[in-house]
């Protein structure tokens, strides 16, 4: 004779939500926007205007909104022409 699994307890048993949660939304924007968060040293380094102090205001600051527009002006600027003296 072999002994059955007792049924379930209503209240153990847990309704499992697989609908877009709000996290589930904020995680996907988070990963969006982080991937845009080392933009300005990016520009800087393809243009190559001085790609490293942007990266250091870009990594140190970012955070900031302010400190991350900072490093894309820095990244944005006007390359400095370096003339040969010939």
């Amino acid at each position: 004779m072999s002994q059955q699994a007792p049924p379930p307890n209503p209240a153990q048993v847990q309704n499992i939500d697989r609908s877009w949660t709000t996290t589930k939304i904020v995680s996907i924007i988070v990963a969006i926007v982080t991937g845009g968060y080392m933009l300005p040293w990016c520009i800087a380094a393809i243009r190559d205007v001085r790609h490293w102090s942007v990266f250091w205001v870009n990594l140190l600051l970012g955070w900031t909104i302010i400190g991350w527009i900072i490093a894309l002006i820095m990244a944005l600027r006007s390359q400095r022409l370096v003339v040969n003296g010939r």
